[in-house]
């Protein structure tokens, strides 16, 4: 039978969990109950809260009489994190459902930031109506906003967690049946990751056709900051028999303050886990700012143009190419694995062409005039998106997979 494992501080939410339980139960699932709070609970759980802590690192007797709800919250993230890997290793979780304000969410994200991508995790919260980056991170959970606060149950409330029930029950089903039926594949296809923006999209597509022709099976992502970070997480899992970053484009919002940077360590996982990969400077023209009227004052004077009524994207000038190039050959260098570079000379992305709206020449010389520092590279006479350029880099990929796995 299908296990739904539910997180939570019992101490301030024992009545919504124990509906929540009784409701998944009738709906044909087992539960785990994990207390991951610090007070006492009169709700009996599966796993106490004692043991949450230990495997946290702390004691519980320790975090009570501290007082200190960042460091209780922590502790709890941390343990429930390692107590929910050691059911998922018994077999005892097909899905995760989590209900909590700010603090229980913080545990919540916690607890399922390890665990695969593919099994279910839900969590209801009153922050799910804001930035949610630091409760999704780079993973597939799934959020419902809550709607009203959860304290008690309530006509509205009952609403809401019967949904997340039926969700959560749904999902841990359909994990179960698959992972039932799961037989080992011995002709599974290696996975190469590709990064792409819609200004990239033709060369990726060119490049993601001749890698399956190859025998690969290609996942891509997005290049939103959260794609470059879920990217970067999956060089990190041991995952990938290559990479191919064609679209570099977060460097740029992280460089001169967009809205789609993936942090300072885009670019760096596959490089420092060794996995052959080739990189390219694409979309690095742009950066990403949202509707037109939220773009910051100080940049009033600088080429914009509005890509659609959510999305404003403003031309990079010659210095800051040139600061980018530095960047994209540094963490070339730093590659501890094979690492090719491929330059288009007629262009970085579909905006970047004579006669377009980021055709600039002079500031795509100074990216690459910073780029030739990079010793292994490509310079080809072909816009980014010649179908021509994104085939190159497959080829070249599967050649140094190829070498790799002699």
């Amino acid at each position: 039978m299908a296990t739904v494992v539910l997180v939570g501080t019992l101490d301030t939410k024992g009545a919504e969990y124990a509906w929540l339980r009784d409701r998944i139960r009738s709906l044909g699932c087992e539960t785990v109950l994990v207390d991951a709070g610090v007070g006492p609970s009169t709700l009996g759980a599966d796993v106490p809260a004692e043991r949450v802590a230990r495997a946290g690192g702390a004691s519980l007797d320790d975090l009570r009489s501290a007082g200190d709800r960042g460091a209780a919250v922590t502790a709890m993230g941390e343990g429930a994190a390692a107590v929910l890997l050691g059911l998922l290793e018994e077999g005892r979780a097909d899905a995760v459902l989590a209900v909590g304000g700010s603090g229980g969410s913080s545990i919540a994200a916690r607890a399922v930031r390890d665990l695969p991508i593919g099994l279910p995790k839900l969590i209801v919260s009153t922050m799910a109506s804001g930035d949610v980056t630091p409760y999704v991170g780079a993973k597939d959970v799934t959020l419902t906003y809550s709607v009203v606060d959860i304290a008690g149950l309530n006509r509205v409330s009952r609403l809401v967690l019967g949904n997340a029930a039926a969700a959560a029950a749904g999902m841990a089903k359909a994990h179960a049946e698959a992972h039932a039926e799961a037989a080992p594949e011995t002709g599974d296809r290696p996975l190469v990751a590709a990064s792409m923006f819609g200004v990239t999209t033709p060369a990726v597509d060119a490049a993601r056709e001749r890698l399956q022709e190859l025998g690969y099976e290609v996942l891509v992502f997005h290049a939103t900051g959260a794609g470059g970070r879920a990217l970067e997480g999956l060089a990190d899992s041991g995952l990938l028999a290559g990479v191919l970053d064609l679209t570099t484009t977060e460097l740029a919002d992280d460089l001169v303050g967009g809205v789609l940077s993936a942090g300072p360590d885009r670019l760096t996982a596959a490089g420092r886990h060794g996995i052959p990969q080739v990189i390219a400077p694409g979309a690095l023209d742009m950066v990403n700012f949202g509707p037109r009227d939220t773009v910051p004052e100080r940049f009033a004077d600088r080429n914009l143009y509005v890509h659609n009524p959510t999305v404003t994207l403003m031309r990079t000038t010659p210095g800051e190419m040139a600061e980018l190039g530095r960047r994209v050959a540094a963490k070339t260098a730093a590659a501890t694995g094979p690492a090719t570079l491929f330059v288009p000379l007629r262009g970085v992305s579909a905006l970047d062409a004579p006669g377009l709206p980021f055709h600039d020449p002079e500031a795509d010389e100074a990216c690459f005039a910073a780029l030739a520092a990079v010793p292994d590279q490509r310079r080809l006479d072909l816009h980014v998106n010649d179908p021509a350029f994104g085939r190159a880099m497959a080829d070249r990929l599967h050649e140094m997979i190829t070498e790799v796995s002699r």
